[in-house]
């Protein structure tokens, strides 16, 4: 059922049922996560020569052998296209003054543009490398979980980059913060 939602197929994925529960409506869950403070993140990928992005905080450390993330792409999305077909992505956890990163991935900009808001390389996989974030990672996937909406990969790090320098943007009650402004004021 999933995969007829997709115009891809998804790596060794492992199915989700449904809860046997009623489960929360939508806007007491957005309510309820509004709550959760989380790094704000860019999960990009590059097919051919496009690349395409977009702004997320549903991701999290799986693994630590191996090395392994968790990111969360809406299924019928371009993205998680490039993701299935190209078996990669690349993540960067955003630097407090890159907002105006953040702002443009998450559908604030014309797509097109969304590249021109940072300072971007790209990793030996070909992949996008989002400059100066507090870490980049780069990851090759092994796995994914689908539910109706959402593919969450597993991503394998190949290559990382942290700069310890750097104090990572929050994203919580809707708003940009630092990490000394989640006391409800943006920063």
């Amino acid at each position: 059922m999933i995969e007829a939602m997709a115009d891809f197929e998804l790596p060794e994925t492992l199915m989700m049922r449904p809860a046997r529960q009623p489960v929360v409506g939508t806007a007491e869950f957005r309510a309820a996560m509004a709550g959760v403070a989380a790094s704000v993140g860019v999960v990009t990928a590059r097919m051919g020569s496009e690349r395409i992005g977009r702004t997320v905080t549903s991701m999290l450390s799986l693994s630590m052998t191996p090395p392994t993330i968790l990111i969360s792409i809406d299924i019928v999305s371009r993205l998680a296209d490039f993701i299935a077909k190209t078996n990669g992505f690349s993540l960067a956890i955003l630097a407090e003054d890159q907002d105006g990163v953040g702002d443009a991935f998450a559908g604030r900009h014309d797509p097109a543009d969304r590249f021109a808001a940072g300072e971007w390389s790209h990793w030996p996989s070909g992949h996008p490398m989002l400059m100066g974030a507090v870490t980049a990672l780069d990851c090759e996937v092994i796995g994914s979980i689908a539910t109706e909406t959402h593919v969450l990969f597993a991503g394998a790090i190949i290559e990382a980059e942290t700069n310890t320098g750097r104090q990572p943007l929050v994203w919580q009650r809707h708003g940009y913060h630092g990490l000394a402004g989640l006391d409800g004021s943006a920063s």
